[in-house]
């Protein structure tokens, strides 16, 4: 072999591994978010399994409010569909786009709820619900550091995939850009606010 097949060799060899590398490094990144989604995803669940209780007990103290009652557990069933489809493609910005106008809708029903709690002394006073509340804000804190851990996660992935030369493999190979969780409603955004005194 000549020198110059085998400096040919040498770069062609280079550039496969180049090539390689950037593209498992795009494949961390995006399983990385896939990763920081799952953790959302649990923290959703138990989100949406405390609001049923929460409305069970509430019901016998708010008999006026069945329209409310039943609004919570619509935006509810909503929000958990979406959280369904957005578990099964967290790449998916439509998906998550979707959960995140489910997730503005369900807080916002809920800031609802709680303001009419906040009406009902002997509500507020019910044990139930005092831990059933404290139970939801701790969850909701939860929630939100997954949530941010999941935008870090998909940012790092993005510049990744958007950065020279990266850029080369990522389109080729259908590295979609990802789509942060970014809840539309200002209100949605703010921690639930339980007071019982």
């Amino acid at each position: 072999m000549s020198v110059g097949t085998l400096i040919t060799l040498g770069v062609v060899v280079a550039l496969v591994v180049w090539a390689v590398a950037i593209y498992n490094g795009l494949v961390t990144a995006r399983n990385r978010f896939r990763n920081a989604f799952s953790q959302i995803d649990v923290q959703l669940q138990r989100r949406y399994d405390l609001i049923p209780n929460l409305v069970e007990t509430a019901k016998t103290y708010m008999q006026h409010e069945r329209e409310t009652l039943t609004q919570v557990i619509a935006a509810r069933n909503a929000a958990q569909a979406a959280s369904r489809g957005a578990a099964r493609a967290p790449d998916d910005g439509g998906a998550i786009q979707a959960l995140a106008g489910a997730e503005a809708a369900l807080g916002g029903v809920l800031g609802r709820f709680f303001a009419l709690a906040e009406a009902y002394p002997d509500l507020k006073a019910n044990q139930t619900m005092q831990q059933l509340m404290e139970e939801l804000t701790s969850t909701e804190n939860r929630v939100a550091f997954a949530r941010q851990a999941f935008n870090d996660a998909v940012m790092e992935y993005n510049n990744q995939r958007e950065q020279f030369p990266n850029t080369l493999i990522a389109g080729p190979f259908s590295f979609r850009e990802a789509q942060l969780l970014e809840i539309p409603n200002a209100e949605a955004r703010q921690p639930v606010r339980v007071s019982f005194g």
